[in-house]
């Protein structure tokens, strides 16, 4: 890890070293923020039921990834499509590469010399980066297959607030792993300019 404290003589260096070091502090927790928040706006966007809002028989009915309900009484989805299979898997694995990234970035605030040569930092950054890769696929999955699949079958629909949660889940993933990748840039500057 790159966060040894800097013993110089120098004033100008002595000032900056605490406020390089603060400013890395604020990245990672920024980055672990965002992660958490992403973390847990995906696994309630994956386990809930208002993907898609559409009126079938005069009814309301709403769907998610593994539940439709009409009339105030929900049913699984027991069709195996391919296209909510797809979405599913992405969500988890989403889900499982943010929940690595906190991980590693929680890892990341912790001096052991034994992970000296392994940055955390970075290997957070690319978790998150995963993660929002996946979210990216299965929105792009579920959107692309509703609105020229499903949006056509129903006549009244629209996307709801589980849909909405994983787009701002991307969002929240990608910003943590911007923010772990700045804290790894300014580590690798810092050991670049540091003592040797």
């Amino acid at each position: 890890m790159c966060f040894p404290f800097l013993a110089s003589t120098d004033k100008s260096s002595s000032v900056t070293a605490p406020l390089s070091q603060l400013k890395m502090y604020s990245f990672m927790g920024g980055g672990l923020f965002c992660a958490i928040v992403g973390n847990i706006l995906l696994v309630v966007s994956t386990a809930t039921d208002y993907w898609m809002q559409y009126r079938l028989s005069g009814n309301y009915a709403h769907q998610g990834l593994w539940r439709y309900c009409m009339s105030n009484k929900c049913y699984m989805q027991t069709d195996s499509i391919a296209y909510w299979n797809a979405t599913r898997a992405f969500m988890i694995l989403s889900g499982m590469s943010c929940f690595a990234g906190i991980i590693a970035g929680i890892m990341s605030f912790t001096h052991f010399s034994s992970f000296e040569r392994f940055n955390r930092s970075f290997a957070a950054g690319i978790m998150f980066f995963i993660s929002t890769f996946f979210v990216l696929l299965a929105m792009a999955i579920y959107t692309g297959v509703t609105v020229n699949f499903l949006g056509k079958r129903f006549g009244d629909w629209r996307f709801s607030w589980s849909y909405i949660l994983g787009w701002v889940a991307m969002l929240m993933t990608f910003f943590a792993g911007i923010f772990y990748i700045c804290t790894y840039r300014m580590c690798e500057r810092r050991r670049g300019t540091g003592p040797r």
